[in-house]
């Protein structure tokens, strides 16, 4: 039996929105914030408590991703004042 090597596509992943991130500034951050916010909180109505992310706890992986997003729009709307 041979098994097949371990493929580390989340990586790939990773260094993508990673990317993205770097293009487009603070609002890919925003925009993947607010994806993961809504993703997080219709999982937890349907039932999902925890989670796969190092945070484990959906409520705190809902609150960390409410902080990324408030923190990406509050560097967009700093962006247009300066």
């Amino acid at each position: 039996m041979s098994s097949q090597p371990y493929d580390p596509l989340r990586l790939c992943v990773y260094a993508t929105v990673a990317l993205l991130a770097w293009l487009s500034g603070p609002w890919a951050v925003a925009v993947f914030a607010v994806l993961g916010v809504v993703g997080y909180v219709r999982a937890r109505r349907a039932g999902l408590l925890q989670s796969k992310c190092v945070l484990r706890d959906t409520r705190l992986v809902i609150g960390y991703l409410g902080v990324l997003g408030a923190v990406a729009v509050a560097a967009i709307v700093h962006g247009f004042m300066s």
